[in-house]
């Protein structure tokens, strides 16, 4: 069965190792937001896709939710001493990682093909493909700062800002790196992970090539609503759909993905509830590696 997930952050990387291990070898295709990329002390960093990778390699911190088990952090401290930014925490083993991509970037590789070698060197059959190549950057606009790049909003002032509308650089020039519709179009089933579908999905959905691959599918889409009880799991999104949707329930979620999805699996605290694609009601709490896999079980019956 060849499954095409559009994944970003936390909850998204969570999703796609459960169905990693849910999945035949070879089966998975994750695409990766790339609208949060940043250059940090001169470092190109992909968060939502180093997310994924160190997720399906099994190198994530599952406790703190972020970034690699085992971390220091002795490298940036020597930076701040000598006058370099401290904002964005960049860990001495995830360095490594930054350091290969940047050195390739400035080579005059694409993304993609410098992903695909990280993917390889991991061991995954998995594959991992950024949604562009292009750059495409998101940002937020809120009263009380104006228009702010997103890890200045969500990491540097830690989404304190109430948000009134995203905008996407790029995103209508963006082309989507290669592999990326022929994973749409040749798929047996679309998931939509349990991540932001404003900061998160809805940069993966803004490059129209891949928005219109989606809509034009064949096979199902099934998405994981990120809320349960009404409430983020992690991060902003409660406040954000509050704000620009006018509520958390699972209709106003559904109606971020009108046209592109067939069905929407909710969590147990969210239901009883009615939207404009059936619902699916579950644990989606990801609480570790055998939950996640549960979940992505739920997912694939929900596509079957």
């Amino acid at each position: 069965m060849r499954v095409t997930c559009l994944s970003g952050g936390v909850g998204g990387a969570k999703l796609a190792r459960g169905l990693q291990d849910a999945l035949a070898p070879g089966e998975l295709t994750v695409i990766g937001n790339v609208g949060d990329d940043v250059e940090v002390l001169g470092m190109h960093v992909s968060p939502d896709l180093d997310s994924v990778l160190y997720a399906l390699a099994g190198l994530n911190d599952e406790e703190r939710g972020w970034g690699r088990a085992g971390e220091s952090w002795r490298t940036l401290g020597a930076a701040v001493e000598w006058g370099g930014a401290g904002w964005f925490m960049l860990g001495d083993l995830d360095l490594g990682l930054h350091l290969v991509r940047t050195e390739a970037l400035r080579d005059g590789d694409r993304l993609s093909a410098v992903t695909a070698r990280l993917v390889e060197a991991a061991g995954l059959e998995t594959r991992l493909l950024p949604a562009t190549d292009d750059p495409l950057r998101t940002f937020v606009v809120t009263e009380e700062a104006g228009r702010l790049a997103f890890q200045e909003w969500f990491v540097a002032r830690r989404h304190a800002d109430e948000v009134d509308g995203i905008e996407l650089e790029g995103a209508e020039a963006a082309r989507p790196a290669p592999e990326v519709v022929e994973a749409i179009e040749g798929a047996d089933l679309l998931v939509v992970a349990p991540s932001n579908p404003y900061v998160s999905i809805g940069p993966i959905l803004g490059v129209p090539a891949i928005r219109d691959a989606l809509a034009g599918r064949d096979a199902r889409c099934v998405a994981v609503s990120p809320l349960i009880g009404g409430r983020a799991v992690k991060g902003p999104l409660d406040r954000m759909l509050t704000r620009m949707a006018g509520g958390t329930t699972p209709a106003h979620l559904a109606g971020r993905y009108e046209g592109l999805i067939d069905v929407l699996v909710i969590d147990r605290a969210d239901a009883p509830a009615d939207a404009h694609v059936p619902l699916i009601v579950t644990e989606t709490l990801m609480r570790d590696r055998a939950s996640a896999r549960a979940l992505a079980e739920t997912v694939l019956e929900a596509g079957a």
